[in-house]
């Protein structure tokens, strides 16, 4: 009195995403009419259904239910052999329960997921950071070969890793780097687009095809636009100042100094000599009147040009701040401020003047800046010129390496008078 349970095929072939049916065969040979449920044992169990679910035999007699297999396409589900158990269970003798086992193979595939972040990228010097997500989505492992290049081979590509091995639903990123051959100082930015190419290495009966991704380099110059246009003008008011203006300058105050002295000549003050403003120093007509200043020191309220440089380094994300202070019983007039940002740093620079905040700009928005007053500013002794530096991200100078902090120059200049009293 037992019950005979048999699976038709000895292994069963099925691909992930597909469906195959096998069939079970049940015979009783008691001397009962036996009702048998069915349940599916093993790693097979979650995609794996038995039809009907009740098989009713008369002693003596066999029935056939369906076994489906229907995988998921996932990684998961790995490729290889895998066991196939159903447990048939009588319902009134549960002890004459059976198991028949078999072996499902799982066919391979292959399904390469590579996405190219960013797509594009600006940079002025070192070259712009992209990455290259590689996921394998398919069951069975893999290796993944990397190449980039370009049309017209513009471009240097560093970091690419030759070959990466996945596992089934592993994901891995593969660093890269992509400059160009040389910089650009001036000029319109150029875009050079170029193409990563991902290559499956595995099983060739996978029939995996290469995945090709584009992406854009942007090399900006080195120096903004606007400078060449500040430069070219700024050496045209040279040409023009040496050309007209210095000329004429010279020629007012000669004959200015030549008129001075023909009529303190004329007047008794100086004594008649072959030229009176070219006689010696120290001798009537000579020099500099007696009691006058010496050039460059203050007298009634005249002062000197004076100008001073501060310098402020600060570490990447500190805070730094340095400052020049104005000598006792002075007044620093200031006419003229130039700000330098030549590294390209990012962050905060805030520029004071005593109590009085004259600007907050920030560092990535310019390379040099300038700022001039018509009416100066007055700084008393004692006061300081202040450069505050917030450092966000240190920039590149034009050795191609990344700063290990921030580095702004700022240049004051004007006049220093004595305070008055």
């Amino acid at each position: 009195m037992t019950t005979s349970p048999e699976l038709d095929f000895a292994s069963v072939v099925v691909a992930p995403g597909d469906t195959e049916t096998t069939s079970l065969t049940v015979r009783n040979d008691s001397e009962i009419v036996e009702a048998y449920t069915f349940e599916v044992v093993g790693p097979c169990a979650p995609w794996t259904a038995v039809e009907p679910e009740r098989l009713s035999l008369y002693p003596g007699t066999s029935g056939t239910v369906a076994v489906r297999l229907s995988p998921p396409r996932s990684p998961e589900v790995r490729a290889g052999e895998l066991p196939l158990a159903v447990r048939v269970l009588p319902a009134e003798r549960p002890e004459l329960a059976t198991v028949p086992e078999t072996t499902v193979t799982i066919a391979p595939y292959g399904q390469l997921d590579a996405v190219l972040e960013p797509q594009r990228r600006r940079t002025w010097w070192r070259g712009g950071r992209f990455s290259v997500r590689l996921a394998n989505r398919g069951n069975t492992p893999i290796s993944v070969a990397l190449d980039a290049n370009d049309a017209g081979e513009e471009l240097r590509y560093r970091g690419i890793a030759s070959s990466t091995a996945l596992e089934p639903g592993e994901e891995a990123e593969a660093p890269l780097r992509v400059r160009r051959t040389k910089p650009m100082w001036f000029g319109k930015s150029v875009t050079t687009p170029f193409h990563v190419v991902a290559t499956p290495t595995s099983d060739p009966q996978l029939d995996q095809s290469a995945k090709e991704l584009d992406g854009e380099l942007v090399q900006m110059a080195v120096l903004p636009r606007w400078l060449l246009a500040l430069l070219a003008l700024l050496l045209a008011l040279l040409l023009f100042w040496l050309t007209l203006v210095r000329p004429a300058v010279d020629s007012a105050a000669k004959q200015a100094a030549d008129d001075a002295v023909q009529q303190k000549v004329q007047s008794g003050q100086l004594a008649p000599g072959p030229s009176a403003t070219n006689a010696p120093k120290g001798q009537p007509g000579g020099g500099q009147p007696a009691g006058s200043p010496e050039p460059g020191v203050s007298s009634g309220g005249a002062g000197v040009q004076h100008s001073a440089t501060i310098q402020v380094t600060t570490a990447g994300g500190g805070h730094t701040t340095q400052a020049y202070t104005v000598p006792d019983k002075k007044l620093f007039r200031v006419t003229d401020l130039v700000l330098a940002n030549f590294q390209g740093d990012v962050g905060v620079l805030t520029v004071s003047f005593g109590p009085q905040v004259i600007t907050t700009i920030a560092l990535e928005t310019f390379r040099n800046q300038d700022y001039h007053w018509v009416t100066p500013i007055q700084v008393p002794a004692g006061a300081t010129v202040s450069a505050d530096v917030t450092c966000a991200t240190p920039g590149t100078p034009a050795t191609g390496k990344q700063a290990s902090g921030c580095a702004e120059v700022l240049n004051v200049s004007g006049e220093l008078v004595d305070q008055p009293k």
